[in-house]
């Protein structure tokens, strides 16, 4: 999406990426960047949370039409539920997993790339 924006800009239609991974959306150099400190794929706002989904659209049209210049990055206060950053240690850390719940894991992820045509039947 990074490079896409990068292009669309260049086309003279205006882009703002709302993501989670910060390194790696700053490395590409994108005009615009709502940046969430939240687990990959919720950016946008929390699973089934419409209120700070609401808030993370507001922020990047926000960003959208004031951003003072390229390479604009602006930090949402979204908070992943739990203790502070305990999803990077979790996420991070499959040996602390138990074995039955990464097989439950998995499987449900399988599961879930076949139903979306992803994965093998």
């Amino acid at each position: 999406m990074s490079l896409v924006a990068r292009h669309l800009e260049t086309q003279g239609i205006p882009t703002v990426i709302l993501g989670a991974a910060k390194d790696i959306v700053e490395t590409v150099g994108v005009p615009r960047f709502v940046f969430s400190d939240v687990p990959l794929g919720n950016s946008a706002g929390l699973p089934h949370d419409v209120d700070s989904q609401r808030a993370a659209l507001e922020m990047a049209l926000t960003v959208l039409e004031v951003a003072p210049g390229p390479r604009t990055t602006v930090q949402t206060s979204l908070q992943w539920p739990g203790p502070p950053h305990a999803w990077k240690r979790d996420l991070m850390n499959l040996s602390d997993l138990d074995p039955e719940e990464a097989a439950r894991a998995r499987a449900e992820f399988q599961e879930q790339k076949r139903k979306a045509g992803l994965g093998s039947p």
